[in-house]
C-alpha cells in the first residue's frame, strides 16, 4: 500500500493484537515507526516483524496512562526522527462487571489507559504534527463507543470518552484549518486477548464468573482477524476518513442504533440473558 513511505507514525499499544498487526502493514507500507506499549517482550517481537517488512522501527516502553512517559516518548521520538506525522492511540484494556461491583480504581484503571492514554497521545504528538504540515491523528475507539452493553460499563465509558474527544477535536482542527486530519476508529469483535488479558469482577446476574469464562465468551464474537483490522485502519487512513467502522458486526449494530436508539438496547438485555443461560 502507497502513501505512508517516509511518514514517521507513532502507535501505541504496539505489543499486540490490533497495535502489532497495523505497525506491520504499516511497515510493509514503508513507514519509519515509533512504538510503544508497557510490554517489553511483546514489543521486541513487534520490533522484529516491523525490520524484517523493512521498516526503520525503535520501541520504547511506555505506560500511556502517565503523561510525562508519554510527552517523553514524544518528544523522542521527534529527536530521533526529526518529524512526526502520525499519532495512531491504540493502547487499550477491559473491564467486565456490574457497575455495582465495581471498585472506583476499576474505573480508574481503565479510564487511565483507553481514554486518558487517547488524551495525552494526542496532546503529545499534537504541536509535531502541526510542525510536519500533514499530519494525522487516529484514535481507537470501539463498536462499544456506538452501543453500549450490560457488563461493559466501564468499557463503554472509555470508548464513548474517545469517541466525543476525537470527535469534537477534528471539528476544532478543521475550524482552524490546521494541517492535521483525525480519523476515530470503531473495530467491532477483534480476535486479540484484550478480554483475556483485562479485569473481570465474577458477576452472577451477567453470566460470568472467571477472566477465562469472559474470554471464551468474547472469542465467540471475535469474527475479525488483527490483520484484517489493520489494513481496513490503513485505509482508512491513506483515505483521509473521518470514522472507520470494523467489521460486519460494528457496520449492522452502528446502524440498528442509528434507527433505534433506544429500543436496541432490548436486544442487548436478550443477548446477556441468553448468554446466562449457556
Amino acid at each position: 500500500m502507497g502513501g505512508f513511505s517516509g511518514n514517521v507514525i507513532a502507535i501505541t499499544g504496539a505489543a499486540s493484537g490490533i497495535g502489532r498487526a497495523t505497525a506491520v502493514k504499516l511497515a510493509g507500507a514503508h513507514a519509519t515507526l515509533s512504538l510503544c506499549d508497557v510490554s517489553r517482550e511483546g514489543l521486541r517481537d513487534t520490533e522484529r516483524l516491523c525490520r524484517d517488512a523493512g521498516a526503520a522501527v525503535r520501541s520504547t516502553a511506555v505506560d500511556v496512562s502517565d503523561p510525562e512517559a508519554v510527552n517523553a516518548w514524544a518528544a523522542d521520538t521527534h529527536q530521533a526522527f526529526g518529524k512526526v506525522h502520525a499519532i495512531i492511540n491504540n493502547a487499550g484494556v477491559s473491564l467486565s462487571g456490574a457497575v455495582a461491583d465495581l471498585s472506583l480504581e476499576d474505573f480508574e484503571w481503565i479510564m487511565g489507559i483507553n481514554f486518558w492514554g487517547v488524551v495525552h497521545g494526542t496532546r503529545a504528538f499534537l504541536p509535531y504534527l502541526r510542525a510536519s504540515g500533514d499530519g494525522h491523528i487516529v484514535n481507537i475507539s470501539s463498536l462499544f463507543g456506538i452501543i453500549a452493553m450490560p457488563g461493559a460499563s466501564a468499557y463503554n465509558a472509555s470508548k464513548f470518552a474517545v469517541r466525543g474527544f476525537t470527535e469534537s477535536l477534528s471539528e476544532e482542527l478543521r475550524l482552524e484549518n490546521a494541517p492535521v486530519r483525525v480519523t476515530c476508529v470503531h473495530p467491532g469483535g477483534i480476535d486479540t486477548n484484550i478480554v483475556a488479558g483485562g479485569r473481570v469482577t465474577p458477576s452472577e446476574s451477567l453470566g460470568f464468573e472467571t477472566v477465562e469464562q469472559a474470554a471464551r465468551d468474547f472469542k465467540r464474537l471475535a469474527r475479525t482477524s488483527p490483520e484484517a483490522a489493520a489494513e481496513q485502519i490503513v485505509r482508512a487512513m491513506a483515505r483521509r476518513r473521518r470514522r472507520q467502522l470494523i467489521g460486519v458486526d460494528a457496520w449492522l449494530l452502528e446502524k440498528m442504533q442509528r434507527i433505534a436508539p433506544v429500543a436496541y438496547q432490548n436486544l442487548m438485555v436478550a443477548f446477556a440473558r441468553k448468554s446466562r443461560r449457556q
